[in-house]
């Protein structure tokens, strides 16, 4: 999540057709027959932040018909649900839920079975956590029988939940037109509509969207339709996918193709920037990709950039990734964050974390496999440096927490009722990214490893995995080295695999020719340092932020947060004039947190007073929180998941426990990155 994200010959011959659906118990799941200990099953995979009874029954596919309702913002209609009972006894079906949904009427039916009129059905919702509740539904019992199709029909209202961004005309970036969009990840779609809210389960689905005229529907499918007439969309996605990568967009939409298989999306204002930054690369970063990882599974490549107010940097959903717009002002950011989402489809999308204590398999593993791509569009040395700015940022992020901070670990054990979004963090994209490279470096040879990566995706694609699955794969894959004992090797260095950027730390003082992620190094490492004097950051200001004020907003805030940190009152305009045209989530987090921290707390209460109506509520509630102090479950509420990109080195996406952080994060080496890493399932 962003990060970001696109066919010789495999190596591997075992290949398994596809189930009959996508949703599947994990224990299920294939591997080489090359040693007695994989191929057993390991069920009941545990979600503790699903309520739902997942395992109980298959989901065969869903259909979303939904009316749109700007007016009131709300979406009306009813889900229907494909299932069938795997297990004798079960009569009560549980979904997971939000108290957002209003749930009108729940009936069900089984074809085949002369019964043509449906059954009612009873319900109650229980309180699950603070981001959800469970739907509990009684089944008929005559009519539940494992094997046995059932279909359920759930009528409901959405209202105000956390998956679904309801944003007036202002809000937007033409400022003309409403808008909406949902985000998913990891579990806010439970307010977008009933389901089994766990990456564990997959599915096919399809969706009827009716709305007013003038209105453009997009949706994470591979196949849509449109009738003018009747005002309706219709979408079908014929791959399965998690509750979390189902995602919807409707507002005032225009597209222009970039490739065979690709449009960019956007409103009219920003339509012809985005074309033109994109041009004719997202075609040629997906034929790198197969090159390196297979066939690209989804049909579509899609993008659509969203307004400011959108609470991350990009989200993977399948066939249509959502992007903020406010990348477009830096090339280098763009093309990482979309390479990032590109690789997705095959790390993450097709093949899935089953648990969200483990998403440094769809994180690391996109992670690493952006960076093949980049290296091999554009070569190493961008790659290293990219590397290096993340891995510095992750430096950071470790001493601030320590080495023994439990969400430094890849396998990150949560207690029930936490939010798996908090997890969100540097290890997940950085820290996997080490392991993953552990394995490309233990294995020999990189593209030995490139072999073995598609032909994962092969084994398990559109199934979810825990990490012993990946791990019990690599090691059938690669005999030679499970009967050297590699998996108890001691952790490797992998930091001289950068030593070739030796370059960055050279004296350097025209900025000017330097690249975008060279100055965000070198204004991380300043932000490092402890309080510059007075004359420094004058002589700073005199030589550079007249460049700045021309440079996009990744180098812009690190620069804002050094003035703010020192307490640099000449600078003070720039802040003010970021902060006013800056309305995302990201940008502005960083610096009120640290106007907040130091003594313009006044400066920061003035400037949002005057841009607060120009930002999303959720924001406007996370931002009180950090002002004023208000508890957390009270501003923030129906705050949005932390960043599906990592994070920005300087920047947080929300205010976060001190624990967590990332206002000034961190980069280490792979044998820290190893350290205490449990991959056991």
């Amino acid at each position: 999540m962003a990060e970001l994200h696109q066919t010789p010959t495999s190596l591997c011959c075992c290949r398994k057709s596809l189930p009959a659906s996508g949703a599947r118990c994990v224990g299920d799941l294939g591997r080489p027959s090359a040693s007695p200990g994989p191929g057993s099953p390991r069920c009941p995979l545990v979600d503790v932040a699903s309520a739902s009874n997942f395992r109980f029954f298959q989901l065969r596919h869903f259909h979303l018909d939904l009316r749109l309702n700007f007016a009131v913002k709300e979406m009306s209609g009813w889900l229907v649900l494909d299932l069938i009972p795997v297990q004798p006894g079960v009569h009560t079906l549980v979904l997971d839920s939000h108290p957002s949904l209003l749930i009108h009427s729940i009936d069900c039916k089984v074809p085949g079975s002369g019964q043509e009129e449906p059954v009612s059905l009873t319900y109650r919702v229980d309180l699950f956590t603070d981001y959800g509740s469970s739907l509990n539904i009684s089944l008929p019992t005559a009519a539940v029988k494992p094997g046995r199709l059932i279909q359920i029909t759930v009528r409901y209202t959405t209202t105000d939940g956390p998956a679904i961004w309801w944003l007036d005309s202002e809000l937007t970036c033409g400022q003309s037109r409403p808008l909406v969009f949902t985000q998913g990840h990891s579990v806010c779609n439970r307010s977008f509509f009933p389901c089994f809210d766990t990456p564990a389960v997959k599915s096919t689905y399809t969706a009827t969207i009716r709305v007013p005229d003038g209105v453009t529907v997009l949706m994470s499918a591979s196949r849509s339709s449109y009738s003018k007439q009747d005002r309706v969309f219709q979408f079908s996605m014929e791959f399965p996918v998690p509750s979390y990568l189902v995602a919807l967009v409707a507002g005032d939409l225009q597209h222009v193709d970039v490739g065979p298989r690709s449009r960019v999306w956007a409103e009219p204002c920003l339509l012809s920037c985005a074309v033109k930054k994109l041009g004719g690369s997202v075609e040629r970063w997906l034929g790198v990709a197969e090159e390196l990882f297979g066939p690209y599974l989804w049909g579509r490549c899609d993008i659509v950039f969203l307004p400011p107010s959108f609470p991350i940097v990009a989200m993977e959903n399948p066939c249509l990734t959502f992007i903020i717009a406010s990348i477009l002002e830096s090339s280098e950011f763009l093309l990482i964050d979309v390479i990032h989402e590109i690789a997705h489809g095959w790390f993450g999308n097709a093949v899935t974390n089953a648990t969200w204590e483990e998403m440094w398999l769809s994180e690391g593993l996109a992670t690493y496999a952006q960076r093949r791509i980049t290296t091999e569009a554009y070569g190493e040395a961008f790659t290293c440096l990219e590397t290096a700015v993340r891995l510095d940022a992750l430096h950071r992020q470790l001493r601030l927490l320590g080495d023994n901070n439990p969400v430094s670990k890849l396998q990150v054990k949560f207690e029930p009722g936490v939010n798996p979004s908090c997890l969100m963090n540097l290890f997940t994209y950085e820290k996997g990214f080490c392991f993953v490279a552990y394995l490309s470096k233990v294995c020999g040879d990189v593209r030995r490893f490139d072999c073995f990566l598609r032909d994962y995706i092969s084994e398990f694609k559109f199934k979810s995995v825990v990490a012993q699955d990946l791990i019990d794969y690599f090691l059938n894959y690669f005999p030679d080295l499970r009967d050297a004992a590699v998996a108890q090797r001691e952790g490797l260095e992998f930091e001289r695999w950068l030593r070739d950027v030796d370059l960055l730390y050279r004296v350097r003082f025209d900025l000017s020719a330097w690249s975008t992620f060279q100055i965000v190094l070198f204004l991380d490492r300043m932000l490092d340092l402890a309080a510059l004097p007075h004359d420094v950051m004058a002589g700073l200001s005199s030589s550079y932020a007249s460049l700045f004020d021309g440079l996009n907003a990744e180098v812009q805030i690190r620069w804002l947060q050094l003035v703010v940190r020192n307490s640099f009152y000449p600078e003070l305009p720039r802040v003010r004039a970021f902060l006013h045209k800056h309305t995302s989530r990201m940008y502005t987090v960083p610096l009120y947190d640290d106007l907040v921290a130091g003594v313009m707390k006044c400066v920061a209460v003035e400037i949002f007073n005057q841009t607060q109506r120009r930002l999303h509520p959720n924001l406007r509630r996370t931002l009180q929180q950090i002002l004023f102090q208000t508890s957390a479950g009270q501003a923030n509420q129906n705050g949005p998941p932390l960043s599906i990109v990592p994070p920005s080195p300087s920047t947080s996406p929300q205010p976060q426990p001190a624990a967590m952080t990332t206002t000034s994060t961190a980069g280490t080496t792979a044998a820290i990155a190893l350290r205490d890493v449990n991959v056991s399932a």
